[in-house]
């Protein structure tokens, strides 16, 4: 029994290893919260296992070399002999100990379980990997995303179960990319279900009304060491910043097909979509410099993953810590 746990073991986690070496390579499309999952799960199975057979397995052992030691010590000391050698203490030890195989799995368990309810249900950590974000965020800035935040869903498969807030206007909302939900991606919600749309010559329209836009500074970013102009945008109750690029033509170059593009009519001057019910409009606030909902389309309900709101850390500049809107 020993020999084949030992051996099943060391397959599983090699099968884990070699996905995650498949996944870095890129390989395989990496699905982390699946990962997460089959983790907790095949570790939990060994944490049963090891509370209810294999430990009372172990202690009935203990509790039999004790006896046995026990009745040793009666018939030498019926004979006379009380000072013998005892290595009861050493033989307890080893039949006690957590083979590797159960400490590598039952003994992680506890660890990987909070791993996965915080990261599934409550907060979850995220990297930004590019500039479509500035000014509001910025290239290596790690974020925390509130997963409740519109609700619970379950993991992996990503199904609402408890309803509550629903996205609004200026929320920064991380979301599984359409054509592609093994991505996660990070845009501003800019439209809700059955809003209508415009982003014509650089300015934001919606449902007829113009999104206040005011001239702030230009920006100097850092990594391209250039200048932008900054604005800032009212959305409801938020105001947040974003840029344009003066270069940068208005249309909309090379939109892909994508579901309900019908809703959208495209021009040399940008575009007018109408968003359908259950999707959500989104744009980076690196306006030139983004590919968001103009180029790929709605962001359904079900692809939401949570509402960004605070950066945690980034290691080349401490001051980027804090929250944000």
């Amino acid at each position: 029994m020993q020999s084949f746990m030992s051996s099943l073991t060391a397959f599983v986690l090699a099968a884990f290893v070699s996905y995650g070496a498949a996944w870095y390579f890129g390989l395989v499309d990496g699905n982390f919260a699946l990962l997460l999952f089959l983790a907790t799960l095949v570790t939990g199975i060994y944490w049963v296992a090891e509370r209810f057979y294999f430990l009372p397995q172990r202690r009935r052992a203990v509790t039999a070399l004790e006896q046995t030691a026990a009745r040793r010590r009666t018939e030498l000391a019926k004979m006379g002999i009380n000072h013998v050698d005892d290595n009861t203490a050493d033989a307890r030890m080893k039949l006690i100990m957590q083979p590797w195989w159960l400490d590598w799995t039952a003994g992680l368990f506890p660890v990987i379980l909070v791993v996965f309810l915080l990261r599934s249900f409550l907060f979850e950590p995220f990297k930004i990997p590019s500039g479509s974000m500035i000014p509001t965020l910025l290239i290596n800035d790690l974020i925390l995303v509130n997963k409740f935040h519109y609700g619970v869903r379950l993991p992996v498969i990503n199904t609402k179960i408890i309803d509550y807030k629903t996205p609004q206007r200026g929320d920064v909302m991380v979301f599984r990319y359409p054509p592609k939900p093994s991505l996660d991606y990070i845009k501003r919600v800019v439209g809700l279900p059955g809003d209508e749309v415009a982003y014509l010559n650089k300015k934001l329209t919606v449902n007829g009304q113009s999104v206040v836009k005011t001239a702030l500074p230009d920006f100097f970013d850092e990594d391209s060491m250039r200048y932008a102009k900054q604005f800032e945008e009212v959305a409801g109750n938020k105001r947040y910043r974003i840029l344009n690029d003066e270069d940068r033509p208005a249309f909309i170059p090379g939109a892909e097909d994508f579901p309900f593009k019908q809703n959208c009519r495209y021009s040399t001057e940008g575009v007018v979509c109408k968003v359908p019910e259950g999707h959500y409009f989104m744009m980076g606030d690196n306006r030139d410099n983004s590919l968001d909902s103009r180029y790929w389309g709605f962001v359904p309900d079900k692809n939401i993953v949570g509402k960004a709101f605070f950066v945690w850390m980034n290691f080349g500049n401490l001051k980027r810590i804090g929250s944000f809107d």
